[in-house]
């Protein structure tokens, strides 16, 4: 795992951690925002972007490369960690395997209900049809569906054509085959959970079950919006509900 560091060190630290086929540049419009404040640790997960030669293995070793990078170099604890997607059940793990590793907490679209046939389709379906990613026309489909912004499509299309087969499927099944962690429950962090109003139920569901588990979390449906939205398309509102949060003054 390749962690990007933006900003003034000697400031409070925010870790972003990006969604599945992205990269740290996803996070571009809140590192710009935030680096004169904080400092901006945006790590790159295994398989994706200038780490696309290693392998994604699953959500849980991820979590233990960010847990170890914590301890390792800011005494186990961070002011902020907020993930979208995969990366926020990332988030999620970290949350579950250490109580008191940050202040605050952003999870974003993260789901923690398995889908069995998705986890059944993976290996079959990308057997057949891996080639296809290296496809312009491909990509700007999933693209559309990860609401990439126009403007990073090219850090997109150059960065996910690259992931291997093994990481993808890897992936894949990681992301569709997340629990619930029992010990989320005991996490400390004031946590932020974010669903959008037109994803998928069992996305909302997801959320829900989140904001139960996570004492005193709040929990915003964002209106008219799907997957990831409003960190990559409407960077500024996500900055303000971060705020809201940082100040305990969530609405």
């Amino acid at each position: 795992m390749i962690f990007k560091e933006f900003g003034n060190k000697n400031m409070p630290v925010i870790i972003f951690i990006h969604g599945g086929g992205l990269s740290w540049w996803s996070w571009k419009a809140q590192i710009e925002a935030l680096k004169k404040d904080f400092y901006i640790i945006t790590p790159i997960i295994d398989g994706h972007g200038d780490a696309w030669d290693t392998t994604f293995v699953s959500i849980k070793e991820s979590a233990e490369q960010v847990i170890k990078y914590i301890k390792g170099n800011y005494n186990g604890k961070v002011f902020a960690i907020c993930g979208l997607s995969i990366g926020a059940q990332i988030t999620v793990e970290i949350l579950s395997k250490e109580s008191d590793i940050t202040e605050n907490a952003v999870i974003e679209s993260a789901l923690v209900y398995p889908i069995k046939m998705a986890i059944a389709l993976t290996v079959p379906m990308y057997n057949m049809c891996y080639g296809l990613i290296k496809k312009r026309w491909f990509a700007k489909l999933q693209a559309k569906t990860l609401n990439v912004p126009d403007e990073l499509f090219e850090n997109y299309y150059k960065e996910s054509s690259r992931m291997t087969k093994e990481s993808l499927i890897n992936f894949t099944i990681s992301n569709g085959d997340y629990p619930m962690p029992e010990a989320l429950c005991n996490t400390k962090a004031k946590t932020l959970i974010l669903v959008g109003e037109k994803e998928l139920s069992v996305m909302k569901k997801s959320a829900r079950l989140l904001h139960e588990t996570i004492i005193g979390s709040f929990l915003k449906v964002i209106e008219k919006s799907g997957h990831g939205e409003i960190s990559l398309i409407y960077p500024d509102k996500y900055l303000n509900l971060l705020q809201q949060l940082f100040i305990n003054n969530i609405k």
